[in-house]
């Protein structure tokens, strides 16, 4: 394990990129009027406490969000209905405000659905852009929810650069999880929908948090969680954000002080493997977290596992930040009262 205290904690390394939104009304707003929202369950994990030997361990347990098996569901859906709002002429509309309109996204798996679900709903089409090592079962998935699927590249970088080509060349919009330079509102507003998970954590945990553990790929999810956090609880809580050992682009961007696309074999973390953060997540997370952390694909394994011994069954890239927690390293307290996020089910959930 890779442990790095962020220099940066309180400024932002990039002092003229926009930052996550901490707050969002907005998002509960629309959420309030869709039958398949519902609050996600808050776990108290007695048992991996007493196994982590820490005071308590809640986990956020967004496997069952909106019937599409990952935070993700908050996301990108919710950046289309905003869409889908803005163009409606009328309530009754709304539903049909986006015929016509195709989005494109390359994703992991998760993203690429929460796309395919909002474009379903609201009239649009979806394409979604994969690269080969994502699994044929995450393919099949956005099939059944009406996306054309694209195979694209030998990694998630290169399916990227793929949606990219095809969103200048048909004119469809592109709507990507991550931020860079001249790309921003749209990534902006699917890390506006995470928000909803992090407003609903801070009223059910019984007792703030000590130290929050928060798995990032691109870094979208932790930023805005990050955000959210500091803006309920100041700054009390120790923010850990965990990446995989051969994907560590955030804690390398920290350590050189700029922006940095990092090299490295495929992760069993697939969700959480991408090699280039995005630019607003990491100037948020620059300001907001306290530590950074790398864990490897053994650990991820080993924790994972253990974890569905004691009926948590997700997969490395859902439990990454519980595993951080389980492999030791982060010399965690005995009065720590941990907060994590299980961010997806299993692969045959």
């Amino acid at each position: 394990m890779d442990i790095l205290l962020n220099p940066h904690r309180g400024n932002s390394l990039l002092p003229d990129a926009p930052r996550t939104r901490a707050t969002s009304d907005a998002v509960t707003a629309l959420l309030a009027d869709c039958p398949k929202h519902d609050v996600t369950p808050l776990i108290d994990a007695v048992e991996l406490a007493r196994e982590c030997n820490v005071s308590s361990i809640h986990i956020k347990d967004e496997r069952a969000r909106m019937g599409l098996g990952s935070f993700k569901a908050l996301g990108a859906a919710f950046a289309v209905a905003k869409d889908a709002a803005a163009a409606a002429n009328d309530a009754a509309a709304i539903t049909s405000a986006l015929n016509g309109r195709t989005y494109v996204a390359a994703s992991a798996g998760n993203h690429g659905l929460s796309v395919a679900a909002g474009a379903r709903v609201f009239g649009a089409r979806a394409v979604i852009y994969l690269s080969d090592t994502v699994p044929e079962a995450f393919a099949a998935k956005l099939r059944a929810k009406g996306a054309d699927v694209v195979r694209a590249g030998a990694t998630y970088e290169e399916s990227m650069e793929a949606a990219e080509a095809a969103a200048r060349e048909h004119g469809w919009t592109l709507l990507s999880d991550s931020t860079w330079e001249g790309y921003i509102d749209p990534a902006m507003n699917v890390m506006e929908g995470y928000l909803q998970m992090a407003h609903e954590a801070v009223k059910q945990v019984p007792v703030p948090p000590t130290h929050i553990l928060l798995q990032a790929g691109v870094g979208g999810m932790a930023a805005a969680l990050a955000a959210h956090a500091r803006h309920a609880w100041g700054d009390d809580p120790i923010i850990i954000v965990v990446e995989p050992e051969v994907a560590p682009a955030l804690i390398e961007s920290i350590r050189a002080g700029a922006l940095q696309t990092t090299g490295g074999p495929v992760s069993n973390m697939g969700r959480l493997d991408c090699k280039t953060p995005s630019m607003v997540a990491l100037a948020s997370l620059s300001r907001d977290a306290d530590i950074f952390a790398t864990i490897t694909e053994a650990e991820a394994e080993e924790g994972t596992a253990r974890l569905a011994a004691l009926g948590i069954a997700s997969t490395p890239s859902g439990t990454a930040g519980l595993c951080a927690a389980m492999a030791g390293g982060l010399d965690l307290p005995p009065e720590a009262r941990i907060l994590a996020v299980l961010s997806e089910g299993p692969e045959d959930g």
